[in-house]
Formats: structure tokens, C-alpha cells, sequence
């Protein structure tokens, strides 16, 4: 018999009410509650490669592109064939009862590198600084739109960090809404700054300077540390040295320097741990014209070390069985 029922093919973000929290409901990349049943989701050498020619594959123009002296691209942007959010005229305001939401107004695009077996690790560092070039542009063109509080610009290698797709690329999601974990930091960031007369950061940042036993690799600009308190084995933070909220504001010259410690951090993870599948992100001030003052941006490296258990969703406390110390010896003999 037929199934005639209908499912929603809409994107939404709706806020948990007792905790804040915001999803997306993104049922266009979902499809239906059966297209969950488990199938074999590694990614073999021989998938079809959408990003080697991406006009070809279907994808829509790039909104940005970078070439070589003799012509050929390196890295483009363009929006993803089946965002999580989509431009729309306007955001709609949800209401469900004492629930709340908004439609899934935002921007949603991908940043594509050209080779599609070298990944960030094993580019050169300006290679890298291209990337970091593309993220800054987009963000810039994404923060002056009128309904966009939050750009989130995060990096997902292999199929257990959630890349479907193995041609090395990063994503760009403009949101309407501040994610509950980055208004958390700002908010603890506020409480220690009036009571302590310091940012928190500046703190860290000068203690772990001084001790160097969580420090895996520095330049005269960014430092690449393992928090005391991480979140998995083998976490790495990339601050900058002189704190500034606003990772949009980098220059050029900073943008080499951070390749250079990030390609020393992940390489690090290559070598070290042999490829692993990890995330970065970018935590960065949200674009809704309030002063941070006391925030920097940083990115957050973290290799999917172990799995999320049923203790882990219960208490959003995380069990890692490697000290950030061992964990920092062992990423600098990499380097």
C-alpha cells in the first residue's frame, strides 16, 4: 500500500524552552524518519567526487574564487546544494503552543579546496592562508545582512567528524540566532571580567605562556595550547596572542601567521595520531553590533578521539582518558 503522508521539506530553528538551546530542523537533508536505518556510511576512493567540477555536479555558481598564475582555481565558495538554512524574504516567528521558533532564514555555503586527496594538513601554508582569506571575506559579506546575529565557520574531516563527502572543504553557516553555547562564554566572560578586572582569557593565556606544559606550538602571533579541561584527547585551542574579539578583523599579515600554527596543529594530529577524523570551528563575537571587549575568537580542534555515550548526553560532561600534559607531549614530538 501506498504511504500518502505527508512530510515537512521546510527548514526551521526552534529554541528549547527549558534550556535554551536552538536546533535545526533541516528535513530537506533528512528526507524521511526511515531514511535513518544504518547503512554503511564510510567513504570509499571510488564516490563520486561533486567538488573536482562542481558547475558540472550541479552546484550553483561560485560567490567566490581564487586562481593560480596560470588560471586555474584553488579555492572557490558556493552555496551548498542542500543547505541547513536557505535565504528567504523574511524570518518568520514560530509559534507552537509555549513552544517558539523562527523559519530557517541564514546562509549556508561551502569552501572547497582543489586537490581533492591533500587535506588542510599536508597544504602549504599559503594554501592554508587562502582558506583563512575566504572564510574572512565571507563573514564580512554575511555579518552586514540585515538578519544574521551569528556566523559559524567549522571544518569537518572524515566520515566520523561527519564529512559525507572526502574532498577536503569547510562550511559557512549564517545564522539569526546567537547559539546558546557561545552566548554561555560571553556570558561567563562578563561575570569573571566584573569580578576579577580581567578577561579570562588574558589570564589563561599569560598562565599557560609562563608554565608551557599544555603549550604544542606558537608563533610571534597565535599559540596552539591543549585546555586544562578538554573535551576529548588531544584538543587544541589557536588563540591569538594579542586578544580581539572579532575574528573578521584579522589582517593579512596574521592570516599567514595563523596558517602557520594551524597547519603545525593539525599536522600534528596526522602524523601523530595517523589521519584522524576531527572538527575545527571558529568561535568568534556574534555580528550583532554589542562590544565584547573582553571575548577573543579562537578556533577549537577536536579529533574524535572517543564516542559520545549515554553518560556523555546525560550530563554534557566528557570522560577523557588522556591528560591534556601526555597529550601536548606527544603532538610536539610530532612537530
Amino acid at each position: 500500500m501506498e504511504n500518502t503522508e505527508e512530510y515537512t521539506t521546510t527548514s526551521e530553528l526552534r529554541q528549547n524552552m527549558i534550556t535554551g538551546e536552538w536546533v535545526i530542523i533541516a528535513t530537506g537533508r533528512g528526507k524521511r524518519p526511515d531514511d535513518f536505518i544504518e547503512e554503511d556510511h564510510s567513504l570509499g576512493d571510488n564516490a563520486p567526487d561533486p567538488f573536482s567540477d562542481p558547475l558540472a555536479s550541479g552546484q550553483e555558481e561560485d560567490v567566490l574564487i581564487y586562481r593560480d598564475q596560470d588560471g586555474e582555481w584553488t579555492t572557490r565558495v558556493f552555496p551548498n546544494k542542500y543547505p541547513a538554512l536557505a535565504p528567504t524574504d523574511c524570518v518568520d516567528i514560530i509559534e507552537d503552543g509555549p513552544h517558539v521558533g523562527v523559519g530557517g532564514y541564514g546562509i549556508h555555503e561551502l569552501v572547497v579546496t582543489r586537490d581533492p586527496h591533500k587535506h588542510l594538513a599536508r597544504l602549504d601554508i599559503p594554501a592554508i592562508a587562502e582558506v583563512i582569506d575566504a572564510y574572512q571575506d565571507r563573514y564580512l559579506t554575511h555579518m552586514r545582512l540585515r538578519n544574521i546575529r551569528y556566523v559559524s565557520i567549522f571544518h569537518n574531516h572524515g566520515p566520523k567528524a561527519g564529512a559525507s563527502i572526502s574532498h577536503p572543504h569547510s562550511q559557512i553557516l549564517a545564522l539569526p540566532v546567537v547559539p546558546i553555547v557561545v552566548q554561555a562564554e560571553l556570558e561567563a566572560v562578563t561575570r569573571f571580567y566584573r569580578k576579577n578586572r580581567v578577561s579570562p582569557f588574558q589570564i589563561m593565556l599569560d598562565y599557560e605562556l609562563s608554565v608551557r606544559s599544555r603549550l604544542v606550538a606558537e608563533n610571534d602571533d597565535f599559540v596552539v595550547l591543549c585546555p586544562f579541561a578538554p573535551r576529548a584527547a588531544m584538543e587544541m585551542y589557536i588563540m591569538p596572542k594579542e586578544l580581539q574579539p572579532y575574528f573578521e578583523r584579522i589582517t593579512d599579515a596574521k592570516k599567514m601567521a595563523l596558517a602557520e600554527v594551524l597547519q603545525a596543529a593539525l599536522m600534528a594530529l596526522d602524523r601523530g595520531l595517523n589521519n584522524p577524523d576531527y572538527n575545527f570551528f571558529i568561535h568568534t563575537a556574534p555580528c550583532t553590533g554589542w562590544d565584547y571587549e573582553h571575548y577573543t575568537w579562537y578556533i577549537d580542534i577536536v579529533p574524535r578521539t572517543a564516542k559520545i555515550a549515554g553518560f556523555e548526553l546525560a550530563t554534557s560532561m566528557e570522560i577523557v582518558t588522556v591528560t591534556p600534559e601526555d597529550a601536548t607531549l606527544f603532538l610536539r614530538k610530532q612537530l
